[in-house]
This record gives C-alpha cells, sequence and structure tokens, in this order.
C-alpha cells in the first residue's frame, strides 16, 4: 500500500505567500508538523541533507516547493494535447525509466503553484484563439499532479475551471490510487481522467514509489463511476521475457475490474520505451542496480524535438509490439479508441 505523498522539506518562495493558496499551504504545512524553508527563488534551493549525491536526489524527490508560475506561455503538448497547462513540475514517483529524469537536470525537487488564477487566464486565452474547435489541455506533462493533489487541489479546482468551458478540456494521467477528493469535482464531461498502466514486470522493477496495477485498477473504476471520460496510457510498452502474457494479463485483469459505465468512452495511449544518451547516463546514476535494458546496439536511433534523438526499438520489434497490444486491446475493448502508438 503507497500512502498519500508527505513532503519531509517544504521550501517557501516568498511571493508565494501572497497568494490565499499560498498562506493555505503554509498554514496546512505547519499544522502537519512539516520542516519548512524560505528561498528567494527555487533555483536557490540547495544543501539538501544527504551525504552523498545519491542520498540528495532521494532527499529531493520528498521536498516539495510552493512558488508561482512566472513563465504563462504553454508548451505544446503533441500527439495528447495542443497545449500543457503547468499547475506542477516533478514527482514523487522513481520510475527508472523516466523523462524527467533529465528534463528536471539537478533539481528533481517537486514545484507546485500557487498563482492558479492567472494559470487558468492564459489558458482560457488560448482557448479563445483557437475557438471555435475545442482545446485540449495536458496536465501531467511535467509530473504526477494527481500525486500532490490531495495537499493542493489544484487539479481539483483546475478540473472545476474546465467543468465551466465551453471549449477547454483537460487531461492528465496518473500512477496513484489517491482520488477520492477528485470524485465529487464538476467536471462535466470535460476532463478525461487517464491512468498509467503496464504488466506486472515494469511496474514491480521500474515503477518503484507507485501505486502497485490492482490499486490503480480500483481508482479507474472509482473514476468511471464518477462520471469522468476514462483512458489509460501503457507507457513504456516494454520488450521484456514473457511480455506477451505479461501484456494479456494487464488487459485482462483491467476488462474484469472495470465497470460497464467505463467501456463506451475509452482511450488507449500506447508508447514504446525510449531513451537518450543523456538519460542512460542519469538513470545509471541514480539507480545504479536498475535492471533496465539500455544497450544502444539493440535499438534504432531517431530523430527526436529539438535535434535531441532517441533510442527506440527496431522496426520488426515495434510492429510486433504494436500488433500484440492493438489485438489484445480489440479484443477486451472492442469499443475503445486508440489514440496512438509512437
Amino acid at each position: 500500500m503507497i500512502a498519500p505523498f508527505t513532503p519531509k522539506l517544504v521550501y517557501f518562495e516568498p511571493e508565494a505567500l501572497n497568494y490565499p493558496l499560498g498562506q493555505t499551504l503554509k498554514n496546512k504545512f505547519e499544522a502537519m508538523g512539516l520542516e519548512i524553508r524560505y528561498t528567494t527563488s527555487h533555483n536557490q534551493v540547495r544543501n539538501l541533507p544527504g551525504d552523498t549525491d545519491l542520498q540528495k536526489y532521494r532527499t529531493a524527490k520528498s521536498t516539495l516547493v510552493v512558488g508561482i508560475r512566472k513563465t504563462l506561455k504553454f508548451d505544446t503538448s503533441k500527439p495528447s494535447a495542443e497545449y500543457a497547462i503547468p499547475l506542477a513540475t516533478g514527482c514523487m514517483g522513481h520510475c527508472h525509466y523516466c523523462y524527467l529524469q533529465t528534463t528536471m537536470g539537478s533539481k528533481p525537487y517537486i514545484r507546485t503553484y500557487v498563482n492558479v488564477e492567472e494559470i487558468w487566464a492564459a489558458a482560457d486565452q488560448y482557448i479563445a484563439e483557437r475557438a471555435p474547435e475545442p482545446t485540449r489541455f495536458e496536465a501531467s506533462c511535467t509530473s504526477d499532479i494527481v500525486g500532490i493533489d490531495h495537499l493542493t487541489h489544484t487539479l481539483k479546482r483546475t478540473i472545476e475551471h474546465f467543468g465551466r468551458s465551453r471549449l477547454g478540456r483537460l487531461r492528465f494521467v496518473t500512477k496513484f490510487h489517491h482520488v477520492d477528493h477528485l470524485l465529487d469535482a464538476a467536471h462535466n464531461g470535460n476532463t478525461r481522467f487517464r491512468f498509467s498502466v503496464n504488466a506486472d514486470f515494469v511496474i514491480r522493477h521500474f515503477e518503484p514509489g507507485t501505486s502497485p496495477l490492482a490499486q490503480r485498477i480500483e481508482a479507474a473504476g472509482k473514476v468511471a463511476r464518477a462520471g469522468y471520460p476514462l483512458g489509460f496510457i501503457v507507457a513504456p510498452v516494454y520488450w521484456h521475457e514473457g511480455w506477451q502474457e505479461g501484456y494479456a494479463r494487464m488487459f485482462e485483469q483491467l476488462h474484469d475490474t472495470l465497470p460497464p459505465e467505463a467501456m463506451d468512452n475509452l482511450t488507449f495511449e500506447l508508447i514504446q520505451h525510449r531513451f537518450t544518451r543523456p538519460a542512460k547516463q542519469v538513470i545509471a546514476r541514480n539507480y545504479p542496480m536498475t535492471r533496465l535494458e539500455l544497450d544502444e546496439a539493440k535499438r534504432r536511433y531517431k530523430w527526436g524535438r529539438y535535434g535531441i534523438g532517441k533510442y527506440i526499438y527496431p522496426l520488426e520489434t515495434e510492429a510486433e509490439l504494436r500488433d500484440h497490444l492493438y489485438r489484445e486491446i480489440g479484443k477486451w475493448f472492442p469499443r475503445a479508441k486508440i489514440e496512438y502508438f509512437t
């Protein structure tokens, strides 16, 4: 059983206390007896407890920085949405393969932003620019926002903001089952609630600090019964011994656990395992005992955004993975939509 996240150390940026949510969180964390420090900027968060770099890394993953989001120009978020909406960055999970390993660099602490109304206003402007087309916003590009929302309720309030929107749509994905506080949110069907799922081998070996598959599926059932559109991301699709049986069991378990009301508006997104050379170095440093396969000789090289290439599976392996997953989804969820395989 994974308990809801409680930070061991909390930093506040001074400007955060000018916002009601900043003051609310300060009072909450003081009442919880957490250690609170102050910093002029998250970039000045240094000298975290720990005798080695590895210990400091693990301390950072349990550190929360409360601040404001200064940059209100949203990044694009293809293929899942038009834009990424920045509510938080960082994650308390320890997934060995996660791309945040490199994008967060030397600052793997978790940040939550308290100028939520300003972020919503920026989102509303993007919606207005694309009208009359709907605009989708991805809330989990740089974090697992569900993992901290029992503390901040930023996501819940954002769900309700988009619930009042005619053309705005919200999306996010999580590996945590702590969803009860989100079940009564007035989403009005404008938020797609997605769970990251995988074969048991992948979750056991490469996703420490996250909820087990059974708890994620149980939470997905609650979400479906609360009327949310539901989706699943299978990522990373990972070639391992027994992978066919592992993924087949996963889809069967999903089918047997989900309520009937989940089946008519279900989506799947499939993302094969990939890594970059910088990520390989960071993974080796942060998780030196990992069993993650990172052999460049077994992969093909594909150019990515900003000229940074990644190593993905050879075409034959990719096709075998894709075809197997498509067959299993078609078998168990014939009315589901597969949004993409990448």
